[in-house]
């Protein structure tokens, strides 16, 4: 009995070993000084299985998180992709984020070729998702997303050339709060959770005081090689944060300050575990890091030149420290190619506009594809769509709109436009204000309803302020020396807030008190009256007479006295 034990034991462990050898897990730290005082801490968590994800049924994993492998089995997802926002990410003064993300919560997602009812899965999935990640994901139904023509194409690696957009959905939650509930499970997804590597640097208590922070999945089949004959599972894991120096009343900057502690020791299923900090600027506003990095690396990229200190995390606890030497210098940071901007307008509540601005800074003609998705209570005309850049009138190179059904599905407007060199171009689109039913208002009516972000994607001859990962790369190490011919860039714009017609909440109030206030007047004389017995107290004549001719006798002895 032993000896066969013994043998099934010896068996089995081999096929698991080699089962889950073909698994890598990596962690990054990216730390870049942004203009204006600020610092970018971005974490990259990659996890890579070589495995068919046609096949797997992820009952079995080793680093991936099997809470969301069974999720993506169940509801026939190929790629997944979302993130909880909080704040607004400053093109213009900060350059490109390496991932982009809404306001809010965003959620875009590819089913596979063979899924039979992609709304079904689609709802079915935000559902999961939401319990998943402890957020508001199950609000997301088919009233507010749409299926993108030509803006979120697969990132991954796809088996027929030819791209089916019945299969992708895409909706946005801009009112979403994101807090530490939301945090925790993210870190419990990571192979060594927050006990150990990068994750020990993710204290709630220090990243909610952040000016911007994001968090984010992304998962997608992958490539092995350049021949993609067989197919790999991708998942990124990222949390973007965005430090204002001036809040911690020094612009020097430490582990300490920034996170509440060091790094506790090396995740020991971390095949590499990199910080890089961003010294390309160390020229014009020099500072000195503590201790020293393990080395230097230069990074040429789209015509221009970064430089990295790299240093490699260690087994035991690890600090980092940055020091500005001589006198604050004003860093005057180049706009980026090409940026946007969002904002609401009209006046009273009958008729308004959406307007966004986009800015091309760049000397060449850009390209670029602008998505809205409009809620459903928000009527646009497409007959109002203006599109000018300087007074001049440009015709969009296409158009694709579908009209919303209130109470069924949002506005979907997808343009393709050709922004001039060096340009202003808006877009504005004008809208009806409606009326709700009284059920349909939230507690907190007056606060406003949100439109969504816009997104406009383009793509860039030039990297500049560009440190986005590379299509085919999953690590920030990838980005370095990774030129190509365009650098795919998606940009949200800010979410706006409208002021639809709102009843008068506070009269059904002050009905509801007054009704109470004479229920309850009229309810205790009435209570007293039909429930308490009334009886009649007989008052004694006798003791009546006596007390009367004690006092006739008392008055008559006076005056006889007298």
């Amino acid at each position: 009995m032993f000896h066969s034990t013994l043998t099934t034991f010896l068996l089995v462990v081999p096929l698991a070993v080699l089962t889950y050898a073909f698994d890598t897990f990596s962690e990054e730290l990216l730390l870049k000084p942004l203009g204006n005082d600020h610092l970018y801490a971005h974490f990259q968590f990659a996890t890579k299985w070589d495995t068919d994800p046609e096949q797997e049924s992820f009952r079995h994993t080793h680093m991936f998180p099997r809470a969301l492998g069974e999720i993506v089995a169940r509801y026939n997802v190929q790629e997944l992709h979302v993130s909880l926002t909080a704040g607004l990410w400053m093109y213009e003064t900060w350059g490109y984020p390496i991932m982009d993300a809404a306001p809010g919560a965003e959620l875009w997602v590819w089913f596979k070729e063979d899924t039979e009812n992609v709304d079904k899965n689609w709802k079915e999935l935000a559902s999961s998702l939401s319990g998943l990640l402890c957020a508001s994901l199950n609000f997301i139904d088919k009233t507010n997303s749409i299926n993108p023509e030509y803006t979120f194409k697969p990132r991954g690696a796809v088996s027929s050339p030819t791209i089916n957009s019945t299969f992708v959905r895409y909706s946005s939650l801009p009112r979403e709060i994101v807090c530490t509930e939301n945090l925790t499970p993210l870190k419990k997804l990571l192979p060594c959770e927050a006990k150990q590597g990068l994750g020990s640097l993710l204290n709630a208590g220090h990243i909610y005081n952040t000016r911007y922070h994001s968090m984010a999945i992304h998962m997608r089949p992958i490539c092995r090689d350049s021949s993609c004959e067989s197919v790999s599972l991708e998942l990124q894991q990222s949390v973007s944060l965005v430090y204002d120096l001036l809040i911690l009343e020094a612009k020097h900057w430490s582990f300490r300050k920034l996170f509440g502690q060091g790094v506790i020791g090396r995740c020991v299923l971390a095949e590499t575990a990199t910080i890089y900090v961003d010294t390309t600027n160390n020229e014009s506003v020099p500072f000195q890091l503590k201790p020293d990095p393990d080395e230097y690396v230069t990074s040429f990229r789209g015509g221009y030149v970064h430089t990295y200190a790299k240093y490699d995390v260690q087994s035991y606890v690890m600090s980092l420290n940055a020091n500005y030497l001589g006198k604050n210098k004003v860093v005057l940071n180049s706009p980026p190619a090409i940026y946007a901007n969002q904002y609401i307008t009209g006046y009273g509540q009958e008729r308004g506009g959406i307007v966004t601005t986009i800015y091309n800074n760049h000397w060449s003609p850009l390209d670029v594809v602008f998505l809205q998705n409009i809620p459903w209570y928000v009527p646009i005309y497409l007959h109002t769509l203006k599109i000018d850049a300087g007074g001049v009138r440009i015709e969009p190179t296409r158009i694709h709109y579908i009209p919303g059904r209130q109470r069924e599905r949002p506005y979907h407007l997808e343009v393709l436009v050709k922004l001039p060199a060096r340009s202003i171009t808006s877009l504005s689109i004008d809208f009806d204000y409606v009326f709700l039913k009284w059920q349909e208002y939230p507690p907190d009516a007056n606060h406003g309803f949100y439109i969504g972000s816009a997104v406009v994607s383009t793509i860039l001859p030039l990297a500049r302020n560009y440190t986005g990962l590379p299509q085919d790369g999953s690590t920030i190490s990838d980005s370095f020396n990774a030129s190509r011919s365009g650098y795919l860039v998606q940009m949200r714009t800010e979410s706006t807030v409208i002021t639809l017609p709102t009843p008068d909440f506070s009269m059904p109030y002050n009905v509801i008190c007054l009704a109470c206030t004479v229920v309850a007047l009229a309810f205790g004389p009435l209570h007293n009256i039909t429930t308490k017995r009334l009886i009649l107290i007989v008052k004694d004549n006798e003791h009546f007479i006596v007390k009367l001719k004690n006092k006739v006798v008392g008055i008559w002895t006076r005056r006889t006295s007298e």
